[in-house]
């Protein structure tokens, strides 16, 4: 884990810097104590870090969690009882490891994955913009097109042109500057730069621009757009901030329906940004999805009795870690050590952060994640691919990231649906000189019921007086629901004067008397047919 430290420290300070203010801003949006935010995201840096087999990802707080989070926390009768749910949440994550539901992560399409990087991109940029130019009153982490305070993601840009912060926007540019400087210049002049990220260089400059600006009366930085964590003022007011779970209410049915559904959602999420990230790291390792599951269940267990909220594998983090170079784990659980000690000790030298440098860092990951090539490849690569990815990443844009996955996926399936039609079996029509129609259908390898359309339309188009040579050499897999059809046919058939001729690999038989019996009857080690 120690073998690439002198790249994860330098992506954990990325990371960190990049969570700190998603943290506060999820919390807010889920209508949670801010300090709640800090918890999960520490949680999620340290204890599922340490436990998850993920070399690049990183956990914390959720966005795609944060509208279960708001109804919950006021149907429920408090935070209190909502950290009962969360508890539960990690314990059901847990059951789902133990009975291996992580596989479930493999079975997503490489086209929606990639929509999924992209749309998210795209979101992260879209959200940046009115924090780019110092116009925030919706909160950082609210990534759903409909947002917390009425507005939708467009109308908040066309808002922000009217709100335009002079101190803002300049300390943003400059912040963007130096990042692409760093990226695209110094980064390949020598070590130091390379050891040295440049969000880094770009948040020192932005906290020393508000030091000397904070008394100006243009380009002073209001206080609306910083960082804005809480300060305690002694031991005992730090500890206050904990909230533990009341686990009286634990016989409410409605905490245990929440539980499940946060659970379901978290490891959804979790999977999907497991598969993102995987496809995303350079070293290309795989992550166990059911190791993942299990440390997701543990950090939620941790951060529920804490006062935390519940975590999962969250893909703008993780997208973070890995553009600055993170190369294992450490770099996670780095980046979570950072944000306690930070909220411990310096609490106020992080209150000295502009959102609008944050968001100069968040465009950068964004416009990594959304590269326009990125839509010319998919686009060449044929309809089967590009659709689904498409759809994807509009669904992410106009709804949320769980939408759009879904919206994809049915895209997907449908193309799946469509190509099983077209390829269920070959047609060829070999002579019909003497009136007589001679036609071969060959069937596919495998034939489900997926294919039934396409067999049953093509078996009644045949006309009378044909002879027919139905092909199941090549067959290793017959669906019960075809051989029905078969069976239906035979009777058609002898209407129609068809003469069917069956050649499979046990010989070749003229007008079986029942399909059924005939398969059905096959010997034990003609496995080919089902």
């Amino acid at each position: 884990m120690f073998k690439h430290i002198k790249s994860d420290i330098p992506a954990s300070i990325v990371v960190f810097f990049v969570a700190l203010p998603l943290c506060l801003g999820i919390a807010l949006a889920s209508g949670a104590p801010l300090f709640s935010g800090v918890i999960a995201g520490i949680v999620g840096g340290i204890v599922v870090g340490a436990l998850s087999g993920s070399k690049i990802g990183v956990s914390g707080p959720a966005a795609g969690l944060a509208a279960i989070v708001l109804v919950a926390i006021g149907s429920l009768g408090g935070y209190e009882n909502f950290l009962v749910a969360v508890v539960l949440a990690g314990v059901i994550q847990i059951i789902f490891g133990i009975v291996k539901a992580g596989i479930i992560g493999y079975y997503f399409p490489s086209s929606v994955i990639k929509g999924m990087l992209t749309g998210i991109g795209i979101i992260i940029i879209l959200k940046q913009i009115p924090h780019f130019f110092g116009y925030d009153p919706d909160p950082e982490g609210d990534w759903a097109f409909f947002q917390v305070d009425g507005q939708n993601t467009f109308t908040e840009i066309l808002d922000t042109i009217n709100n335009i912060s002079p101190g803002a926007t300049l300390i943003a540019i400059i912040g963007l500057g130096i990042l692409i400087l760093w990226s695209n210049v110094l980064s390949k002049k020598g070590k130091l730069f390379q050891l040295i990220q440049g969000p880094v260089v770009a948040v020192v400059t932005g906290i020393l621009y508000y030091i000397v600006t904070k008394d100006h009366n243009v380009l002073a930085i209001s206080d609306e757009h910083m960082v804005n964590v809480p300060v305690p003022d002694d031991v005992s007011s730090f500890l206050a901030q904990f909230s533990f779970p009341n686990f009286g209410a634990i016989t409410n049915p409605q905490i245990w329906i929440t539980a499940f559904t946060m659970a379901l959602v978290a490891s959804l999420e979790t999977l999907l940004c497991v598969e993102a990230t995987d496809k995303l790291d350079p070293d290309k390792n795989v992550t166990p999805t059911n190791r993942e599951l299990l440390a997701q269940g543990v950090g939620n267990i941790v951060s529920g009795l804490i006062g935390g909220l519940p975590v999962t594998q969250v893909i703008v983090r993780s997208s973070a870690n890995i553009q600055s170079g993170g190369r294992t784990k450490l770099s996670a659980i780095i980046h979570g050590f950072l944000l306690l000690i930070s909220v411990i000790l310096i609490p106020t030298l992080l209150n000295m952060i502009p959102l609008s440098v944050l968001a100069a860092i968040l465009f950068v990951v964004g416009f990594k994640l959304a590269k326009p090539s990125l839509f010319k490849k998919m686009y060449l690569l044929g309809w089967k691919q590009f659709l689904p990815f498409i759809v994807t990443v509009l669904g992410l844009v106009f709804t949320d990231m769980l939408m759009g996955i879904l919206l994809g996926l049915a895209v997907g399936i449908g193309v799946i649906l469509i190509k099983s039609y077209q390829n269920s079996h070959f047609l060829h029509i070999e002579d019909k000189s003497d009136g007589k129609h001679r036609i071969q259908m060959t069937l596919a390898e495998e034939v489900t019921f997926f294919n039934k359309g396409a067999i049953l339309k093509e078996l009644d188009s045949l006309p009378a007086n044909t002879d027919l040579e139905l092909n199941l050499l090549k067959t290793r897999y017959l669906d019960h629901d075809i051989i029905e059809i078969l069976e239906d046919f035979s009777f058609k058939a002898k209407e129609r004067n068809i003469d069917i001729r069956l050649v499979s690999k046990r010989g070749v038989v003229r007008n079986p008397t029942s399909y059924i019996d005939f398969f059905d009857d096959r010997p034990k080690s003609d496995i080919s047919l089902s």
